[in-house]
């Protein structure tokens, strides 16, 4: 078939598409350090390697300041309420959209909600793109930061954490957040509700689409390449394929109860929060004593008016973010660090000094 020729002919550009056992998982692998009996998590040789990769933005190391400043924050609050966003993220290799090197900064516009419904060629291409980087996806590792909050939830220091991730890196990590925007991991009609884990999904995909799939899964998943079909892996786990590889004999599933059209159940940019979520989230922001951004721009309605709300509601509000936020005119703790490096060390600080878990 000529469709699977280019595949193979493809094949010495595809790079780290898959990586079902993806070199990027020895490179979260994380170390502890045990120093004055405390434990101490840093990742090897993680934030080099993805600086180097452009999937993070450069920053100094934390500076005392900071982590005594980020520390009394925590200290001080009874009803602390987290919010994290892509910044954690990338530290595991996953791409983000709005910093410096993210998504945005090539041009890349995310498919929308409604362009999503109304085109099949949308959605053959979104879940053609989607299919292809799962498994690559799926590889990335919860980091330092996401184990760090983990362990100060067991230890009763965060009293409710959201996210605006789709990742379940934090679910990995032993938290379970609300997730602001839903989740990867789950695809749902979006005529009848049916719901269906994302992996059975891949399944019917592989069902429907045998050669396509086995070819994709025949590549070499051990390079370190960016180069995939000559494109780039996105930041909801997609990659993007030129559509000589999708446009011609690929088929989707639809939902098997009604027939509907099959989406990840995750809020693409165009829809709105579910309102049983939304409404959550805001008591959560309006009732604690604290709140807290990590990783976020806060560019987004839906985390914006959160941070907001918090504000206006008396709580003390601050960001731990790398680069411009636009909460930034009014949150009166802003701090510039990578996620990874800074909240390991409050687990050694003060009434914080607790071992990892």
């Amino acid at each position: 078939m000529a469709f699977i020729s280019k595949f193979k002919g493809a094949r010495e550009f595809l790079g780290t598409l898959l990586a079902g056992k993806s070199s990027l998982l020895n490179l979260y692998t994380i170390q502890s350090i045990t120093r004055n009996r405390k434990t101490l998590w840093r990742p090897r040789n993680t934030f080099k390697f993805l600086r180097d990769k452009k999937m993070i933005p450069n920053s100094d190391p934390p500076r005392v300041e900071d982590i005594n400043l980020l520390y009394q924050f925590f200290d001080r609050s009874s009803q602390l309420v987290i919010l994290t966003g892509a910044g954690i993220s990338t530290e595991s290799g996953i791409p983000d959209y709005r910093s410096p090197n993210g998504a945005y900064s090539t041009g890349f516009r995310p498919i929308t909600h409604q362009e999503f419904l109304r085109s099949s060629r949308a959605r053959r291409r979104y879940w053609a793109r989607s299919y292809a980087g799962w498994r690559r996806f799926t590889a990335a590792q919860p980091g330092p930061a996401h184990i760090a909050l983990a362990t100060l939830e067991k230890a009763g220091r965060i009293n409710f954490m959201m996210t605006q991730n789709v990742d379940r890196l934090h679910h990995r990590a032993g938290s379970n957040p609300l997730e602001l925007h839903g989740t990867v991991y789950v695809v749902a009609c979006t005529d009848c509700g049916f719901s269906l884990p994302r992996n059975s999904f891949q399944d019917q995909v592989k069902a429907l689409n045998p050669k396509w799939a086995e070819a994709i899964e025949s590549l070499d998943y051990d390079s370190r390449s960016d180069k995939s079909f000559g494109m780039k892996q996105r930041p909801d786990g997609d990659i993007e394929i030129d559509e000589k590889f999708w446009e011609e004999e690929f088929h989707i599933p639809n939902c098997q109860r009604c027939n509907g059209i099959l989406k990840p159940d995750v809020v693409f940019f165009g829809d709105n929060v579910p309102k049983g979520r939304a409404d959550r989230a805001m008591e959560a922001a309006k009732q604690c004593d604290a709140f807290l951004v990590l990783g976020s721009s806060v560019m987004t309605m839906s985390a914006f008016r959160l941070v907001k709300a918090a504000h206006e509601a008396g709580a003390a509000t601050a960001i731990v973010n790398i680069g411009v936020t636009r909460a930034d005119d009014f949150v009166p703790l802003k701090i510039s660090a990578r996620l990874g490096e800074i909240l390991p060390r409050l687990l050694s600080v003060g009434s914080l000094s607790v071992p990892v878990v």
